[in-house]
């Protein structure tokens, strides 16, 4: 079974940056892409980015491109999410998840005991 720990996240002013890492143990074990989604209160989930564990293929939402960038190292088994010039729009509880699939340009997170979830991490972007 693959286990996601995620860390980093906080408070921002609008404009300022944060970074979020998500560390997996099991990497390596068939995974295609690791994801990262968010979730406001009162929301669904929105898929935001995701990357390729092999060819290092990422994907944007619109809401978040030109100012996200989603990078990997795998000698320490980790996904990150560099979040720059950040919106109080993108306040959100943050989770990355394995396997994800990207169907029509929408990305969905595993179900229910087929896939892991990150426990998740609250982003908060102040006015």
């Amino acid at each position: 079974e693959v286990h996601l720990v995620e860390s980093g996240g906080g408070l921002v002013q609008a404009g300022g940056s944060l970074t979020l890492s998500c560390t997996a143990s099991g990497f390596g074990s068939g995974i295609a892409e690791i994801g990262w989604f968010r979730q406001a209160p009162g929301k669904g989930r929105e898929g935001v980015s995701c990357i390729s564990s092999s060819d290092g293929l990422v994907y944007y939402a619109d809401s978040v491109k030109g100012r996200f960038t989603i990078s990997k190292e795998n000698s320490k088994n980790t996904v990150y999410l560099q979040m720059n010039n950040l919106k109080p729009e993108d306040t959100a509880v943050y989770y990355c998840a394995t396997p994800v699939t990207l169907v029509g340009g929408t990305l969905f997170g595993p179900h229910e005991g087929l896939g892991s979830w990150g426990q998740g991490i609250q982003v908060t972007v102040s006015s």
